[in-house]
């Protein structure tokens, strides 16, 4: 498993972490599986979020529950969690007591005295950036978090909060794919007059991010689209998977790790964020991390999934 020191933390992450917003109906001894299965393969990074599980901290509960981790243990992992939505309205809140009260819940569900990285989830568009700034004083101060991060937010949103912040923004978590990567793509058709693909959407989030040193995170790295469900082995897309299954037998690995060096293999240093609770599926997809795509198998799998390289 690949690993790196995150930009302006000490935290060493591996590319590859493993999501928690589905385990909220699983057994303990199927959350016990699922997360050592994700520890052999190399995952020492967990991804959760307030609102994941059918009531608020509902997952990170269901974790603790589960794994019962010593203060020993718990200094393997590097947990990171997420605050901003609140799923009654549905609406978002980025105001200092919302912030105070989730990181509060998210200590006592997960029942740990810190979290390693806090994103906040979703753009709030109401956000006052002061108050933001004064929440992660006050939980960086209290050693409650150890560094802050956003999540689906674009360039000057991030400029906006960093305006105020003091702390670096450490991570920015978006939806990518090889099939849903126009934060990609629109930079490979720049200034294609008439190809929907060169609008910029997103004013160069990715060079942004690796301009500042945010690590991107992937989430949903396996979907078609927006929830659309997965792309591999589907007929939809044939093409992509025919050359997906040709780079499988080539570095002998399953397809899901080939989804996985898609992205892996950017110079950006991304995180892929896997969601699956099936353990062999984790398993699988971790070596995808250190697979070497060559340049021109990444354009290729690129193509194949309906861009255009002009």
């Amino acid at each position: 498993m690949k690993t790196f020191t995150m930009p302006g933390t000490d935290i060493t992450a591996p590319n590859v972490t493993l999501g928690l917003m589905r385990i909220q109906d699983k057994t303990d001894d199927e959350v016990r599986t699922l997360i050592r299965t994700a520890r052999e393969a190399g995952i020492s990074f967990l991804d959760h979020a307030d609102v994941y599980g059918s009531e608020v901290h509902g997952c990170e509960r269901r974790f603790a529950e589960a794994l019962q981790l010593s203060a020993s243990e718990r200094a393997d992992w590097v947990i990171q969690t997420k605050a901003g939505i609140v799923p009654s309205g549905p609406y978002f809140d980025f105001s200092y007591e919302h912030i105070i009260e989730s990181v509060e819940g998210s200590l006592k569900a997960l029942g740990t005295d810190y979290i390693d990285i806090l994103l906040l989830h979703r753009p709030d568009a109401l956000v006052e950036p002061e108050e933001v700034a004064r929440a992660f004083d006050e939980l960086e101060a209290a050693g409650k978090v150890r560094a802050f991060g956003v999540s689906n937010h674009t360039p000057r949103q991030i400029d906006l909060l960093r305006k105020h912040v003091r702390q670096p923004i450490v991570a920015n978590q978006v939806q990518l794919s090889i099939t849903h990567s126009p934060l990609i793509a629109q930079g490979v058709a720049a200034n294609m007059q008439g190809l929907d693909q060169s609008i910029t959407r997103d004013d160069g989030l990715i060079d942004y991010c690796r301009l500042h040193d945010i690590t991107l995170q992937a989430w949903s790295p396996f979907q078609a689209g927006f929830f659309n469900g997965p792309f591999l082995g589907s007929p939809d897309y044939p093409e992509l998977n025919q050359v997906i299954d040709r780079l499988a037998a080539k570095y002998d690995v399953p397809a899901i790790a080939i989804a996985v060096a898609w992205i892996t293999r950017h110079p950006a240093q991304m995180q892929v964020v896997l969601g699956t609770t099936t353990p062999q599926r984790v398993a699988d997809a971790a070596l995808g991390s250190e697979v070497p795509l060559e340049r021109s198998e990444w354009y290729e799998l690129f193509r194949a999934a309906g861009y255009t390289v002009p």
